[in-house]
């Protein structure tokens, strides 16, 4: 037989999970998009957020190459350690550096594998680019699937705007030159995997720059 079933196509499935997020002394309830790169065989986890148990279970039988977390808010990461520990052997953890102190309050006993920006990472027959965005974070990074025309955004850009600011280690004009000068360059038509709520696309995002300038956040 030649060919592949439609099953084993690369894909990236979506999985919501519910916790709390805490910074600067505050606790927020949220869902976290988790989102599972791979095909049938194997697979990335991008930001292991609060559930564990149903993050493997969305992995199944599949091999887990990695936990990648878009950065190191700890909505985002309470679940890697315990996710990527559970498969035979060990996955690894990527974290950009720059947010290892955020990395430190929730896992000080792990130390992640670095991402830099411009590094790949391949599953299933596809290239995950890094994009290096800071603003959101120091660390924010996106991930750039050019074969399914798909960003995966983490917290940088969401539908209506960038990610909160405001907060510790945050930056409103930072978020603003990543967004335009790392993803508002992408095709138009790229999917945007967003980190909580719906997705959206660039150039639905692109049309909304200026009105984000002028808000102020």
């Amino acid at each position: 037989m030649s060919g592949e079933s439609a099953t084993a196509k690369p894909r990236i499935d979506k999985l919501v999970t519910s916790g709390t997020f805490s910074l600067d002394g505050q606790d927020f309830d949220v869902d976290n998009n988790v989102w599972l790169i791979g095909d049938d065989s194997e697979v990335f986890v991008v930001d292991a957020a609060h559930d564990a148990a149903a993050i493997r279970a969305a992995i199944g039988d599949r091999r887990l190459l990695g936990v990648i977390s878009t950065h190191g808010h700890n909505d985002h990461i309470n679940a890697a350690v315990e996710v990527a520990g559970s498969a035979q052997p060990a996955a690894p953890i990527y974290l950009h550096p720059a947010d290892l102190m955020l990395w430190d309050v929730v896992h000080p006993e792990v130390r992640p594998e670095p991402l830099s920006d411009g590094q790949t990472l391949a599953v299933a027959g596809l290239t995950l680019t890094v994009l290096h965005t800071p603003g959101h974070s120091p660390g924010a990074v996106c991930l750039h699937v050019p074969e399914l025309a798909t960003l995966l955004s983490g917290d940088t850009l969401f539908c209506g705007g960038p990610g909160a600011t405001g907060r510790s280690y945050s930056s409103f004009p930072t978020i603003l030159e990543s967004i335009r000068t790392r993803l508002l360059e992408l095709p138009a038509a790229t999917t945007v995997l967003t980190g909580h709520g719906d997705s959206t696309t660039i150039g639905d995002e692109a049309s909304g720059y200026d009105d984000w300038v002028t808000r102020g956040h």
